[in-house]
């Protein structure tokens, strides 16, 4: 009996092996952790919907901010969740702002030894929880909340943040923002353009996290999720405006639009495992049905392997620490 002379399995034979053949790494320093901070609370409050997640006061958020960078962790964005809202979202830009006081104070906790970012975006400021300013008719106005996210950029370019992630799907938000950094001095900021952010149901645990205001939905201003040629289109737009980063969000249903980004574009590519799909994950483990940790790893790997250059993950902290042991 003739058997042939490559055999694939030779490359699999053992741990070793599998590792030094290893087409896609992954490392603690392409995750990056969001995290949330509630003003007005005196103890960190689990999310119900999120396990293992919580609001953070601004002591505990400086702790996992510290812990994220002792893990290796890339970077950690920042989510505020204000006690006061109104209809353009002027805590956002409020220098004593729960967003802006917490971005100085992680920064203040640890410096340069992780990159701190930072939403930009109306949703969590607003009464109605949408991501820009109305009209008298309801209708988001692009060009009104343009303006907003300018003045935004400026409150946390100037409460330290180190990269602005711009997730509000307005058009021409990133031109605007980088004139209104390079106008205000900060021309090293960095913009990470959420380029292709789809309107859908993965969003549901972190409305709660942010204690979302919003009645109905926001396809009017995100992405179509039956779309992908849309999705490349907006990320080389966002090129085009000057962002330096480009993301592709949610992640595991979208790793196609992801794979299609990464090829057309030179800049970073980044994606975001949002909450429903961690909340699955989760959900799965605790019922005994997946294994989590291998099914979380599992989750990160395919968006390496789709070409993302970093993940956002609530994983983020333990996931490094699960990547440090396996070396």
């Amino acid at each position: 009996m003739s058997f042939p002379t490559h055999r694939p399995r030779r490359l699999r034979t053992s741990a070793p092996v599998r590792r030094l053949m290893r087409e896609t790494h992954l490392v603690p320093s392409q995750l990056v952790l969001p995290a949330f901070v509630r003003e007005g609370i005196d103890a960190p409050q689990p999310i119900s919907s999120m396990p293992g997640q919580q609001q953070h006061t601004l002591d505990s958020l400086r702790r996992a901010a510290a812990e994220a960078a002792e893990a290796g962790v890339g970077g950690i964005m920042l989510f505020g969740v204000p006690s006061v809202r109104d209809a353009i979202g002027s805590g956002a830009d409020d220098p004593t702002g729960i967003l802006n006081v917490a971005t100085s104070a992680v920064i203040e906790e640890v410096g340069d030894a992780i990159v701190v970012q930072t939403d930009l975006c109306l949703d969590e400021f607003t009464d109605h929880g949408h991501c820009g300013v109305l009209t008298a008719g309801g209708a988001v106005d692009n060009d009104a909340t343009l303006d907003r996210y300018a003045a935004m950029a400026i409150a946390q370019a100037e409460a330290g943040s180190h990269l602005l992630g711009l997730s509000g799907m307005m058009d021409g938000q990133t031109a605007v923002v980088r004139q209104a950094l390079d106008g205000a001095g900060f021309s090293d900021t960095i913009i990470l353009a959420y380029s292709a952010k789809y309107a859908g149901a993965f969003y549901g645990p972190f409305r709660e996290a942010v204690d979302s205001q919003l009645t109905g939905d926001r396809r009017t201003y995100q992405m179509d999720a039956a779309n992908a040629r849309e999705g490349v289109r907006e990320a080389l737009l966002d090129v085009e405006e000057g962002a330096d980063i480009v993301m592709v969000k949610p992640g595991l249903p979208y790793l196609d639009v992801l794979a299609d980004v990464r090829a057309a574009v030179d800049v970073p590519v980044w994606a975001y495992q949002v909450s429903g799909e961690y909340s699955m994950i989760e959900a799965a483990a605790e019922k005994g049905w997946i294994d989590r940790r291998a099914t979380m790893t599992d989750s990160l790997l395919a968006f390496r392997r789709a070409g993302a250059d970093a993940i956002l993950t609530y994983a983020a902290t333990e996931a490094a620490g699960w990547l440090r042991e396996d070396i």
